[in-house]
């Protein structure tokens, strides 16, 4: 059908409304992007950080804006405030329809490459981006398969896990290890009508990234970009509501990068110690 052949503009539902999602790390940054775009379109939002005042800040900004909120604390690398978070959930708006497992992190301090990094640092690394993400996905699960209705768990990965990553081997590996569990979750999920794909974002310029980084480097890395445009946490937000919409009721264990198309390029700049 050709345009002007009749059919008339017609809003998609992205079919949202009443759904109840937790947002990890949402209290700043692209986990706080995650959650307000969610509540925008219907879901009543967990916000969950590790820092109070920031979770806090997340839920009063979806409150003033008309939606639903609340917050729930919790270091996700231990396994009981984990289950604390779900249970808030199921507290706060009955259930668990959507989690978006967002909390992840480059490293805690700088090491110039592998071969200076000691045992703390990798397993640091690894804990905070594999070992957390699995623990949420079991417990979000569990409470999902619970309820009998499906759901959507979405994590969230690194670029990456995909190329050879010098000064961020444990980092990669762990995103990759994201990657993995996500895959395998949906195969063995899929029964139980929940849906489990990954995302991985661009360099996004957060405050934090922005300060790790020389203005030189950050104008080579946006020249190699084919879009030439820097990652905004609202870009990997548009994807997280796509893929928890029922427009996506049929994609599940799929790895989807939200780069500009970074992924693609061959002169991507290499990052020098003093930079990273």
């Amino acid at each position: 059908m050709e345009p002007g052949d009749g059919m008339s503009a017609q809003t998609i539902d992205l079919m949202l409304a009443g759904k109840r999602a937790l947002v990890t790390g949402a209290g700043a940054g692209a986990g706080r992007a995650v959650a307000v775009w969610l509540a925008r379109a219907g879901c009543a939002v967990v916000i969950n950080d590790i820092d109070a005042a920031s979770a806090a800040d997340t839920a009063a900004m979806i409150d003033t804006a008309g939606g639903r909120a609340a917050v729930a604390v919790a270091n996700v690398r231990v396994d009981a405030e984990v289950d604390a978070m779900i249970d808030a959930c199921r507290g706060a708006f009955g259930g668990l329809d959507v989690a978006v497992n967002n909390v992840g992190m480059l490293a805690a301090r700088h090491a110039a490459s592998f071969l200076e990094m000691d045992g703390a640092y990798i397993r640091d690394i690894v804990e905070q981006n594999l070992i957390a993400t699995a623990l949420c996905c079991r417990a979000e699960a569990a409470a999902m398969v619970a309820q009998g209705t499906g759901g959507c768990i979405i994590n969230v990965s690194s670029g990456e896990s995909r190329r050879p990553a010098p000064d961020l081997a444990p980092y990669g590996a762990a995103k990759a290890g994201v990657n993995h569990l996500s895959r395998t979750l949906a195969y063995e999920l899929g029964p139980h009508r929940i849906r489990v794909n990954t995302i991985a974002p661009g360099t996004m310029l957060t405050a934090r990234v922005r300060a790790a980084l020389s203005d030189d480097y950050i104008a080579a890395l946006q020249a190699s970009i084919p879009l030439r445009r820097m990652t905004e946490p609202d870009d990997l937000a548009r994807l997280a509501v796509f893929l928890a919409s029922d427009l996506a009721r049929d994609v599940t264990g799929q790895f989807l990068l939200v780069d500009g198309g970074a992924d693609l390029a061959r002169n991507r700049p290499s990052r020098k110690p003093s930079e990273t």
